[in-house]
């Protein structure tokens, strides 16, 4: 099948890699002529695991990058919406979505055989219907369900695994307008054999992907509140408590030879100094402006995003508590982006820890094996030292702050006795044994 991924963005360009991978003859579309050139040398614009390899393994093969949408949308059977919808505070800006249903519309007026519009972009329920498919409409001059189809498809891809999440998805929800849409869709995901396909409006579908990421942001939340109780009741480790509730087997069912599953979303169950990145803020705050306008108080929602908002200040009074004045104090920041496998900062519990610390003027050496050039945008003019290895960023140290899931974080109770300090460890994340540290706090305990 031919497809046309408009938006080479973090969504459309794994979506396009990964369905070139699969055989389909993928064109990239893009205005940024310095990422599609880029792309066409084989060297993605964005950080992912995996990437690169299936990027250099298409591209000239079944995979190309262009700016000519109109080209890309007439040499196609299918395209995919993929662009940003950034949120303003108050609702998401649909701006490059109207532009770009503009866009395809009028590349639609000159194509006689029926294709079908996909919308991946995260949107909230309604908007496909509502907004892409009149503009489509409007400027083809044609009529959707009779001329071209419209659907909606969403990604359900975690950043650092999402070439994976990709080639070996748990579900793939079709949202489309008619039998013909989803039939297109259809041929779309033939490639991927025993996955549960789920076909439903495009309203529905909507809905979904913002369901899917309100319940793990609620989750993580919940378990942030119960760690913040278990710390404040003293004798209570948050830790135990979660690995009890884990155990419970509606959470991790135990199979008739008595192997016990534990399943991924048990993660999403822990306590630590909250969630980031660019799905879950944004896509649980548009759903609270999205469902106030109409008529719901999402009272829940507002308290999981209070909830996430305070929680980066935990690891802060834990750091206070031993030193309430950290002006010259060395503190060694391990881990900036918002979780492991992605160099992604957007909304990262490290940008107000950071922020803090360099305001009351401690002396902060900061760590992340991927996410440095994004911290340096970030905190751009601040006076941080950045390390290259875990040894350089805590040598000398007063206190070490874990922030991110780093697999090589692991190591630190190793690297402190090599080094021979004992500096306070603030686990933001509770990823190490607070047994093996001489002055510990964590979250929750």
């Amino acid at each position: 099948m031919k497809v046309a991924v408009v938006g080479t963005g973090y969504v459309g360009l794994v979506s396009g890699v990964c369905l070139a991978e699969k055989g389909h003859d993928v064109t990239c579309v893009d205005n940024d002529l310095a990422k599609v050139k880029k792309i066409n040398n084989a060297t993605s614009p964005i950080f992912e695991e995996g990437l690169d390899d299936l990027l250099s393994a298409n591209i000239g093969k079944h995979l190309r990058a262009t700016a000519d949408l109109r080209n890309a949308v007439l040499n196609s059977d299918v395209s995919l919406l993929a662009v940003g919808t950034p949120f303003d505070g108050n609702e998401i800006d649909l701006k490059f979505v109207r532009q770009v249903a503009k866009e395809i519309g009028e590349s639609l007026k000159e194509k006689s055989d029926y294709h079908v519009v996909v919308v991946k972009s995260t949107v909230v329920p309604g908007t496909t219907d509502n907004v892409v498919t009149p503009l489509l409409e409007e400027y083809s001059g044609k009529k959707a369900g009779k001329d071209f189809g419209v659907g909606m498809n969403p990604e359900f891809l975690r950043e650092g695994v999402a070439i994976d999440d990709f080639m070996n998805p748990d579900r793939v929800v079709l949202g489309g307008l008619d039998v013909q849409t989803h039939e297109v869709m259809d041929a779309l995901y033939a490639p991927f054999i025993g996955v549960d396909v789920m076909k439903t409006n495009n309203k529905t579908a909507e809905m979904i992907k913002y369901t899917s990421n309100s319940l793990l942001a609620t989750l993580i939340s919940f378990s942030n509140e119960i760690g913040n109780l278990s710390a404040a009741l003293g004798g209570v480790d948050v830790f135990d408590v979660m690995k009890g509730v884990h155990l419970d087997k509606r959470v991790s069912p135990i199979l008739e030879d008595g192997q016990r599953i534990v399943p991924a979303i048990t993660t999403y169950i822990e306590a630590g100094c909250g969630f980031g990145g660019s799905c879950f803020p944004k896509d649980v705050k548009a759903l609270i402006s999205h469902g106030e306008s109409a008529g719901q108080t999402m009272s829940l929602l507002r308290a999981v995003i209070d909830i996430n908002h305070m929680q980066p200040h935990q690891v802060l009074d834990l750091l206070y508590k031993h030193y309430p004045e950290v002006e010259g104090l060395n503190v060694a920041v391990l881990g900036l982006a918002f979780k492991p496998g992605t160099d992604d900062m957007r909304e990262s519990p490290s940008i107000p820890i950071v922020n803090k610390l360099v305001a009351d003027k401690a002396i902060v050496r900061a760590y992340d094996p991927i996410a440095e050039e994004q911290a340096k945008q970030i905190f751009h003019g601040t006076d941080i030292t950045y390390c290259g290895t875990v040894d350089d960023t805590v040598m000398g140290v007063d206190a070490v702050l874990l922030l991110t899931r780093w697999p090589e974080l692991k190591d630190l109770p190793a690297i402190l006795s090599r080094i021979g300090i004992n500096p306070l460890v603030v686990d933001g994340r509770r990823m190490l044994s607070k047994h093996s540290f001489k002055f510990y706090e964590g979250i929750g305990v």
